[in-house]
């Protein structure tokens, strides 16, 4: 082995040089706000999921000009060097196709949400691998002031939009539906999902609900509403952020609303921080909120709604969700309104306090154990 002499002025500086990411880290102040990525075609990013391996993955999600090419979905390190990408398999190349990456199992495989067809796939990254775990039916409508667990308590007939998921303690898969106002249980290890919870609350008509959360202490979801544009909860305008518990026989308590938003704020995916306060994107007004424990708003950054295009370098533009890397924010940038492909990319934003890990219980993902 060749040796290599190392004067103590050398080591001084190979020390310092080491320490420069961590007290880069130290010296961000909160909010600052920088640009992780740039996601490429076809754009549209909706939900950037921080795996427990510490990768960061990004789907592309449903362009509304419309457009025939498959959702991708790729893999960035923290710092956001592109490591992989993978094309989804057997989509409706209609315009509608769009690709949510939720969570991700016991074994580290990915679990997908897709807009076209409606379903649950998993995402094997080693074998390059895909497979269907859910599907989810188009449910008509229940009717006028109807709710039942084979209809959907909604004015319009939409079509089934899973958006986001979360694992409950026994490894069932719970999945918001952004147009069918149900939020859907898949039985653990996958299979014919039934709907959890029917509730015209969650009626937003073309904004409906969104993020979905498991409360730490596993005996209830957050849910947030983009919007109550159905009419069953006051404002029409607001979103509003709901606490539901999980009660014996797979059955859903009834909704509990413990935060409303400014009207047209469009609240859309969001985390908890180890303080208790809960970090939502503003998809409308391009801002992020912090709730308090006691279900106030605590902050917006920026302090006003933002324009999209406000001649920042980083604005935000359509941010739909949020989720923490130690004490960093990652937020995806959708750009929905405008489609500029300079804004359609993973935000990195400094919170100075770290987030709640993620609930992924042992089994999740696989079929229960035969007794």
């Amino acid at each position: 082995m060749r040796r290599v002499a190392v004067t103590g002025a050398a080591l001084a500086t190979l020390l310092a040089c080491a320490a420069l990411p961590a007290l880069a880290a130290k010296e961000r102040a909160r909010w600052d706000t920088r640009v992780l990525t740039l996601v490429g075609k076809p754009g549209f990013p909706a939900r950037a999921y921080v795996a427990p391996n510490g990768r960061v993955y990004e789907g592309t999600y449903a362009n509304p000009l419309g457009g025939g090419k498959p959702s991708r979905v790729r893999e960035y390190t923290g710092g956001g060097t592109l490591l992989r990408a993978w094309t989804v398999p057997g989509q409706n190349l209609s315009g509608e196709q769009g690709i949510q990456v939720a969570t991700s199992d016991s074994r580290g495989r990915l679990v997908l949400l897709d807009r076209d067809p409606a379903r649950a796939l998993v995402l094997n990254t080693r074998r390059n691998r895909f497979r269907t775990y859910a599907r989810f039916p188009d449910l008509p409508p229940c009717g006028l002031g109807g709710v039942g667990s084979q209809c959907s308590p909604t004015v319009a007939d939409d079509p089934p939009v899973p958006n986001y998921a979360a694992w409950g303690p026994g490894g069932a898969l719970y999945v918001t539906d952004y147009l069918q106002a149900v939020i859907w249980r898949v039985p653990p290890g996958g299979g014919r999902p039934s709907v959890w919870l029917a509730d015209p609350k969650l009626d937003g008509n073309e904004f409906g609900t969104t993020g979905i959360v498991l409360d730490t202490n596993h005996r209830a979801f957050l849910v947030m509403q983009q919007s109550s544009a159905g009419g069953a909860d006051g404002n029409p305008t607001t979103g509003k952020l709901y606490r539901v518990r999980m009660a014996a026989g797979h059955r859903a308590g009834p909704l509990k609303r413990i935060w409303e938003s400014a009207p047209l704020e469009g609240p859309d995916g969001f985390w908890s921080g180890r303080s208790g306060r809960i970090y939502v994107a503003l998809a409308g007004s391009n801002q992020l909120a912090v709730i308090g424990r006691d279900g106030r708003d605590r902050e917006r950054f920026p302090s006003t709604p933002q324009s999209g295009d406000n001649g920042s370098p980083v604005p935000f533009d359509t941010p739909s969700s949020v989720m923490f890397k130690g004490t960093r924010l990652m937020v995806a940038n959708q750009a929905f309104f405008g489609g500029d492909p300079t804004h359609q990319a993973i935000l990195d934003v400094e919170a100075k306090e770290r987030g709640v890990p993620e609930f992924i219980p042992p089994r999740a993902g696989l079929k229960p154990r035969r007794r």
